[in-house]
């Protein structure tokens, strides 16, 4: 990877909301690249009929950084304390070590898309930084409404 300074800068912040721990669940994102007047946003979101919390905050992050279409030095903002201490923690490391099991052996939850972080983190330069959710931060909001109108829409769509 090339010296994040050499590198554009974009900030990201994510969101995942479920209805239910297990059930229908979305996803939500914003991309802004650039400064004002010449800021470029661009809002991703989606939903699975039957998901977890967890895997909603993992999915929106995956989806955000794939969605750039060359390596950037990314600002990923989450309220998620499971993604955001995985990577500051590096949890993956041992789990990669242990054959992906945690440290009580059980299986890593997740793996797919750890596994697509993972692969994310070695395309980009990333600063993993922890929001408080729900404490009005104006675009960790938005990026939760457009994960809970995701789920919302999913689940009318589908008779749910």
């Amino acid at each position: 990877m090339s010296d994040p300074a050499s590198l554009k800068t974009v900030t990201i912040y994510t969101d995942g909301a479920c209805s239910g721990n297990p059930g229908p669940g979305g996803w939500g994102a914003t991309l802004i690249y650039g400064t004002p007047p010449d800021e470029v946003t661009r809002d991703l979101k989606g939903a699975e009929p039957e998901t977890t919390n967890n895997r909603m905050e993992l999915t929106a992050a995956a989806e955000a950084l794939e969605a750039l279409r060359e390596p950037c030095h990314v600002r990923l903002h989450s309220d998620s304390a499971y993604l955001i201490n995985a990577f500051k923690d590096r949890w993956m490391d041992g789990w990669i070590k242990r054959g992906w099991k945690k440290s009580d052996k059980s299986p890593v939850l997740n793996r797919d898309l750890w596994e697509r972080l993972i692969a994310q983190e070695q395309r980009h330069a990333i600063e993993w930084v922890k929001v408080k959710g729900h404490a009005g931060v104006p675009l960790n909001e938005h990026v939760d409404g457009l994960a809970v109108g995701a789920m919302r829409t999913m689940m009318a769509e589908a008779g749910l």
